[in-house]
């Protein structure tokens, strides 16, 4: 342990000879979740980009009063985008001038992000980085519904996949993922929960599997609706509400009424509508 330094102790950066951009996982949403290490760069950030579904509570808790905090979200569905260009000329203009910039992202910075098109914008910069990872949204769906992911007789493995773009998937990859010992976690995929059932259904998924729909988890929003594939009437399944959705697919699905410990409101409305959506700090 010895070896190790990380951006925060170096003397480049406390000289503030150079800045920096630490790109960190905010996790799915309960504010708690938050790694120390994510929060000691906060305590310490003279500017701070977070995403839209990124809980305002964390920059609340765990934020230098004085930092500059730019809301970049995106919610294409709605028609609030901040471009990606428009992001990381941001990351360049602090760092440049000497500030320690933190990149907030929800869940995992390196799970369904564009978290490469910033890193090649630092690269290409000559920027230093440092890459904080976070509690995932699936894994933190997962556990606050109770759903181990793998477990003995239920499931091998995990897939992490998206299906948003419905015809770019081949028949092949849905019989795979219909026969697959594997829990499948689709990312993006809300507003395709019926295509992807029946894509499922008629490449012969086993009924014993399950569907789970959770949505805003983690939060106190967090709601979520369980559904059989032996027994599944494709018109009963709920229509797309709210983001983020993830849905959760196997056998351990199964588990969750057993082990569901996360007591859920009946009440439901938008977690992420409190933090601000569209970007409102210009150069």
């Amino acid at each position: 342990m010895k070896n190790r330094q990380c951006i925060l102790e170096s003397s480049s950066l406390s000289g503030r000879s150079g800045g920096a951009v630490i790109l960190i996982g905010a996790g799915p949403g309960d504010p708690e979740l938050i790694t120390m290490k994510a929060a000691k760069y906060l305590a310490k950030a003279d500017v701070i980009l977070i995403d839209r579904l990124v809980s305002s509570e964390i920059t609340d808790l765990y934020a230098h009063p004085g930092a500059v905090i730019i809301p970049v979200g995106k919610q294409c569905s709605r028609g609030i985008r901040t471009p990606q260009k428009s992001i990381n000329e941001l990351l360049v203009h602090y760092a440049e001038q000497g500030k320690l910039v933190v990149r907030l992202k929800g869940g995992d910075s390196s799970i369904f992000s564009n978290i490469l098109d910033e890193l090649e914008t630092l690269a290409e910069h000559g920027i230093a980085y440092e890459i904080i990872p976070g509690v995932t949204s699936f894994s933190g769906a997962a556990a606050y519904c109770g759903i181990p992911l793998t477990a003995r007789e239920h499931s091998k493995g995990i897939r992490i996949v998206t299906a948003y773009k419905t015809e770019e998937i081949s028949d092949e990859t849905w019989k795979d993922w219909a026969k697959s010992d594997d829990t499948l976690i689709f990312y993006m995929s809300g507003q395709k929960i019926r295509e992807i059932s029946e894509k499922l259904i008629e490449h012969q998924i086993d009924p014993a599997k399950g569907l789970a729909v959770v949505e805003q988890a983690t939060t106190p929003q967090q709601k979520t609706r369980t559904f059989s594939f032996q027994n599944m009437n494709l018109d009963e399944l709920p229509d797309f509400e709210f983001v983020p959705t993830l849905l959760i697919i196997g056998k351990t699905v199964s588990l969750h009424p057993k082990f569901s410990w996360f007591q859920e409101l009946e009440g439901f409305e938008s977690y992420f509508d409190k933090t601000p959506s569209t970007l409102q700090y210009a150069l």
